[in-house]
């Protein structure tokens, strides 16, 4: 799971709002591409992965599943590891505050976009619908404590808990959605994605539903356009859990992916133990 949404964040950091004619271009799975405007190396992931190692991290050490806990991975994550991606005011938060008690203290947790959704994925290991729902809404509310910021990140985890533990098959996954979530996650996205939560969720169920192998769920991503990392972030870490889908990223992107101390090899172990806690 981590390793796929990490690609797929690289992979769409090349291509974040660009034109359409760069995306009709480069959409190939070549290689990952550098981003005209954003200085983000090529195969570098961005905060959307970084944030999901946090929250794999948290879920990881077993400890209270706690705002403060949440909280200080976020913090931990970023100070061990600074890197470009984020939102400008938000990284600049990042950069001031000293731990989780004080990130607590003076975030303004009122956003609907989609930084909680992006960093939801690894909550679906959790054994029940209710266990997830109640974890991604903890997380969620640290920074997005709004209805539709808190949907987006309840959403985006039962997606990837939908597959884990086999609860349907594919084409039933917006229905699933539908009873447990607030939202019309079946009517299929068309369009360029905002940076709202909602809409890069349903961008990414999309995706899902409508493609049988993970290569061409990350192109079909991309090719929406806008906020396309947010979306395969999403949609590759759910979908590298269904066995209805073809496992097929093509080696040169697990090689490009950056590999430095918290990069392909590092992701790939903490990969291991998250998938260890699966209630089988």
């Amino acid at each position: 799971m981590l390793l796929e949404l990490a690609i797929g964040d690289a992979y769409g950091a090349g291509f974040e709002f660009v034109d359409r004619p760069t995306i009709e271009l480069h959409n190939n799975l070549k290689g990952y591409l550098r981003h005209p405007h954003h200085d983000i190396e090529p195969g570098c992931y961005t905060d959307d992965t970084q944030m999901s190692l946090a929250v794999a991290e948290a879920i990881i050490s077993q400890e209270p599943w706690t705002p403060e806990l949440l909280a200080s991975k976020f913090v931990g994550v970023f100070k061990r590891d600074r890197r470009v991606g984020y939102a400008g005011k938000f990284y600049d938060f990042l950069l001031q505050v000293k731990n989780g008690k004080e990130f607590l203290e003076k975030i303004h947790s009122a956003s609907d976009k989609s930084g909680a959704a992006m960093r939801s994925s690894p909550i679906g290991i959790f054994p029940t619908v209710e266990q997830v729902i109640e974890k991604a809404t903890v997380q969620a509310a640290i920074t997005h404590n709004t209805i539709d910021g808190i949907n987006a990140a309840r959403a985006a985890a039962l997606m990837s808990h939908y597959f884990i533990y086999q609860l349907g098959s594919k084409q039933d996954l917006g229905k699933f959605l539908e009873n447990h979530v607030s939202g019309e996650w079946s009517i299929p996205w068309q369009g360029k994605v905002s940076v709202k939560g909602l809409d890069c969720v349903k961008a990414a169920i999309t995706a899902v539903m409508r493609n049988d192998r993970l290569s061409a769920i990350l192109q079909d991503c991309i090719n929406f356009s806008g906020d396309v990392d947010t979306v395969a972030t999403i949609a590759l870490a759910a979908a590298s859990c269904s066995r209805e889908i073809v496992q097929d990223l093509p080696e040169n992107l697990l090689q490009g992916l950056e590999n430095l101390t918290y990069g392909r090899d590092y992701i790939r172990e903490l990969d291991k133990q998250l998938m260890n806690l699966i209630a089988y």
